[in-house]
């Protein structure tokens, strides 16, 4: 017997019909297609679905109260606690389910830089659920590497299996379990490729600072002269498609660490939603989607196979997953220095925060604890409309470890490197949604090659009287000055100034969460008096 097939069985998974272990692309793909598991879009991308969950399930993950976390979680409605009762129940549940299963393992690494690297092995019952974790993770280089890697991970993946509440203890039939001691995941009930992607991240933002590396919710690249760009914010707000830029090279697309050395991606492939995509708005994205991606939940022509990306019909949430060499000009490995700009996207369905706003260190301190946003339609089960949120760390369902603790790391990075950070409104304009339109993705790139270039260096600057967040009073040819000011694009100026009123008082009450924040940053929020 293998040493793989021993590790697995030492986790009581044995019995098993057959094993496919580190099979290729086109391998998986052929063997979901004979499993009836989807179905070849006419662009090479295999097409599934993932059940009645296709957005992340937060009210079914859980992590184990043990030992090795206990102390260093921050307990509450996000990351909330499940006894070692309740998930050795469902870790014995899967053991027996995947008796007689055909399994599909993937072998491969979280981490770019080999310096923090985690090696992960994901275990699924479907073909399609280990392509995705080929296609989404760094795969190992050589067949050594792919021999001689030992999970400090291991998730188990059983869509089809679902629990049940009244015996196993769950709120629902769907189950996320993290398990930090044992290094194990189980993952039940639900299809969704994103409880994978982001229970590992998830995992990744526990271990790293403790190595010293901040962990960050955000995409990033890099110009021809080096300098780097962090992109933060939630699924929605633009961090796959801005820094998708044919002038600059893609570092990675939502999960980074920053370290002594530079910044460095988790992954090895991104997952980008895909509604109302375009050759002509998104070409790389568009061309990234082809033979060896996934696509989820998207509608398609059953005689052509076109995929119909302007389609909602099963959810807003649709996605894409392809390896990060599909983009044309990325950056392989995905390592770079240090960044000189940090952007924090927010998707503002009250629509009266400006484009594009300069910040200060302590107002940049602020908005990072806030992590204003609108979580967007299909992101998560029950959200049909967008809906304002405030998420610190503009990732706050991922941070294990208290805010501050985050808060504290990027305070000491970005004083330490000098860098200048911005607030960028990619949600809506001249009113709230339902009412104003979203922001053009032509002028927020615009604003942000200003901004990346050095031109937004040289131009004047206003407070905004409620925010205080220092907006540019001209920007780029491309861009009308009067788009910079908010309330102008408002044809009711008087009910700007309520609704902006009406967030600041939001901003106030939520940041009351942080009594512990130094004065200086609370200071630098809103003023509704």
């Amino acid at each position: 017997m293998k040493r793989k097939e021993i590790q697995l069985k030492e986790l009581g998974i044995d019995h098993w019909k057959s094993i496919s272990w580190n099979k290729g692309a086109a391998w998986l793909v052929e063997r979901a297609l004979l499993n009836k598991e989807g179905v070849l879009a006419s662009n090479g991308a295999l097409i599934v679905r993932t059940g009645e969950r296709t957005g992340r399930s937060p009210k079914d993950r859980f992590f184990v109260v043990e030992p090795h976390s206990n102390d260093h979680i921050a307990w509450g409605d996000i990351n909330q606690p499940i006894s070692e009762e309740v998930f050795n129940r469902l870790f014995a549940k899967i053991q027996a389910y995947f008796q007689g299963k055909d399994l599909y393992v993937e072998d491969v690494y979280v981490g770019v830089d080999p310096r923090y690297r985690m090696p992960l092995r994901v275990v699924s019952e479907l073909a399609w659920g280990a392509l995705f974790a080929q296609t989404l993770f760094i795969r190992p280089e050589t067949n050594e590497e792919v021999a001689n890697l030992l999970p400090q991970f291991t998730v188990l993946h059983a869509p089809f299996l679902k629990a049940e509440p009244a015996i196993d203890g769950t709120p629902s039939e769907v189950f996320v379990l993290i398990h930090l001691g044992k290094g194990l995941i189980l993952i039940g009930g639900t299809g969704y490729g994103g409880e994978i992607k982001k229970s590992i991240f998830t995992v990744m933002n526990y271990r790293l600072p403790f190595q010293g590396v901040f962990p960050m919710h955000c995409s990033a690249n890099v110009g021809e002269k080096g300098d780097v760009a962090l992109f933060f914010g939630l699924s929605g707000t633009g961090k796959t498609s801005l820094s998708a830029d044919p002038h600059r090279r893609l570092i990675g697309d939502d999960e980074h660490g920053w370290s002594e050395e530079g910044v460095f991606n988790f992954e090895g492939g991104c997952y980008a939603k895909t509604i109302a995509l375009s050759e002509e708005k998104e070409p790389q994205i568009y061309h990234a989607i082809r033979f060896g991606s996934l696509a989820e939940n998207v509608i398609y022509d059953p005689d052509s196979r076109e995929i119909d990306f302007d389609s909602d019909e099963i959810t807003e949430n649709t996605r894409a997953t392809y390896p990060i060499e599909h983009i044309e000009n990325v950056l392989i490995p995905g390592m770079a220095g240090h960044p000189q700009n940090i952007m924090f996207l927010t998707a503002d369905a009250f629509g009266v925060l400006p484009p594009i706003a300069k910040l200060t260190p302590e107002m940049a301190m602020y908005h990072f604890m806030s992590g204003y946003t609108s979580k967007l339609a299909g992101t998560e089960t029950g959200i049909d409309e967008p809906q304002a949120t405030f998420s610190a760390c503009f990732g706050e369902p991922f941070m294990p470890l208290p805010i501050v603790k985050y808060a504290e790391m990027l305070g000491k990075m970005m004083k330490r490197h000098r860098v200048s950070v911005w607030l960028v409104n990619t949600g809506w304009t001249g009113g709230p949604y339902g009412v104003g339109k979203r922001m053009d993705i032509r002028h927020t790139r615009a604003m942000i090659k200003a901004a990346l270039n050095g031109n937004l260096e040289r131009v004047e600057f206003r407070p905004h009287p409620i925010f205080k967040v220092l907006v540019p009073v001209t920007c780029c040819p491309e861009v009308p000055d009067e788009v910079l000011d908010p309330r102008n694009t408002w044809e009711d100026k008087a009910a700007y100034d309520r609704q902006a009123l009406e967030l600041a008082r939001r901003f106030q009450e939520n940041f009351r969460r942080f009594p512990e924040a130094p004065a200086e940053i609370k200071a630098a929020g809103p003023q509704a008096d």
